[in-house]
């Protein structure tokens, strides 16, 4: 019996970085999930979900609010069950803890480790993909957002993305998992989710030991 493909890639970084789109990307990829004769349903995870609130654009695991910290916490510690007890099968997650600490310390000055969170996902086999790009690069990934977007008003001020994506560094440095750091202002899409590919298989973490 071959070998079975059970990546497991966390994608962090701020908005315009195109997190959304590699995530798809990689979850068809043949050398990523193995060659498909049909799509079928395959996870695809995020803690951008606003899950919290009953309204568009609302709360969730990233921006939750003080009184909700203990339901955060909870559902950080469900996916992470989730993950143990399916663990032979791939797992690409468009944004999770790192983004939660990015935004709870800018805009709560609060911080959450999640070392404990980490110490599960790494026997797993999880690596994150930090994607970030230069400056200048943000405004014409804003124009392209803008085409399809169906909030607007969120990509309104480029200089507050560009506060998040310096302090991603530092947060993805502390983290314990592996990483790759990935520049995207060439707006390539195809040539990020081969280099994820091939970092992945250099690493060795398409499959579980």
């Amino acid at each position: 019996m071959s070998s079975k493909l059970c990546p497991k890639i966390i994608l962090e970084g701020t908005r315009l970085t195109f997190k959304t789109e590699i995530a798809f990307a990689l979850n068809e990829h043949p050398r990523i999930v193995g060659p498909r004769r049909y799509r079928y349903h395959s996870p695809l995870v995020s803690a951008e979900w606003c899950a919290f609130t009953n309204y568009p654009w609302g709360r969730g695991l990233i921006n939750f609010e003080p009184h909700e910290e203990s339901l955060a916490m909870e559902t950080y510690a469900t996916w992470a069950r989730l993950f143990e007890l399916q663990k032979y099968y791939s797992w690409i997650v468009d944004r999770f803890h790192i983004s939660t600490r990015m935004y709870q310390l800018m805009n709560n000055a609060r911080d959450y480790g999640f070392h404990w969170l980490e110490q599960r996902l790494l026997p797993l086999g999880f690596q994150i993909v930090f994607l970030n790009r230069t400056p200048e690069s943000f405004f014409p990934a804003r124009e392209e957002r803008l085409k399809v977007s169906g909030n607007p008003g969120q990509y309104d001020d480029l200089n507050r993305f560009i506060e998040e994506q310096n302090l991603f560094k530092r947060l993805v440095s502390e983290s314990s998992l592996p990483k790759l750091e990935l520049d995207i202002s060439d707006n390539d899409i195809a040539k990020a989710v081969e280099n994820i590919d091939y970092w992945m298989e250099q690493t060795g973490e398409l499959y579980m030991n």
